[in-house]
């Protein structure tokens, strides 16, 4: 079977926002599942992703593969609401790397019963949501899990930063944080935030 991977990138008042996270990101991957192509033609971004001007919100998908950058959609954007969270727990998940199948994934999603999204838990260690990274607040600073299934890149901006410090997030910690933040390239730090009281547990 074909190997495919994607990146996500967030389109703003016609600015492809954050490219060199997610070249670095593409890089990786390809030089991990295709050395050949990391060696002759790993593909820019910047020379794919061509937004028009008038995209005032946009989600810019690069599919990429053996033979490098197979496609470029652009999809207008709108956030989800978010509003409460049921831990799932599976110990064999696996998304080290943003590829388009995402059906292990897909598979834990129908376990959130009547919450809106999921926390993920493996290992008794917090990870990601189905589609983003995860921060805790503990009641003084913004805690991130140091081995989250994927990598994000905005996860990586956030830590290049300062705005977050890595840990070793178990379900007790999930249980005593104040809040949760959900955020990935799309969505900024803040923008999708669920309370403690909205945390189901299974």
């Amino acid at each position: 079977m074909m190997q495919q991977f994607v990146e996500t990138i967030k389109v703003k008042n016609g600015k492809a926002l954050a490219l060199a996270y997610h070249q670095a990101r593409m890089e990786r991957t390809i030089a991990h599942f295709f050395p050949a192509l990391a060696l002759t033609a790993m593909p820019r971004l910047e020379e794919w992703v061509a937004p028009k001007a008038d995209m005032d919100l946009f989600k810019a998908r690069v599919v990429y593969g053996e033979k490098g950058v197979e496609k470029v959609e652009y999809a207008s954007y709108a956030m989800r609401p978010i509003r409460s969270l049921r831990v799932v727990c599976d110990d064999s998940i696996g998304y080290d790397y943003k590829s388009v199948d995402r059906s292990a994934l897909n598979a834990l999603v129908t376990k959130r019963g009547n919450c809106d999204e999921i926390v993920i838990v493996k290992n008794g260690m917090v990870t990601d949501s189905s589609y983003t990274n995860l921060a805790l607040y503990d009641g003084h600073e913004w805690l991130t899990p140091r081995r989250p299934l994927l990598l994000g890149t905005k996860r990586a901006f956030l830590l290049d930063q300062g705005l977050l410090k890595e840990a070793d997030l178990t379900l007790a910690d999930l249980r005593r944080a104040q809040r949760v933040s959900l955020f990935n390239a799309m969505i900024d730090m803040g923008e999708r935030v669920v309370e403690a009281c909205d945390i189901a547990f299974e």
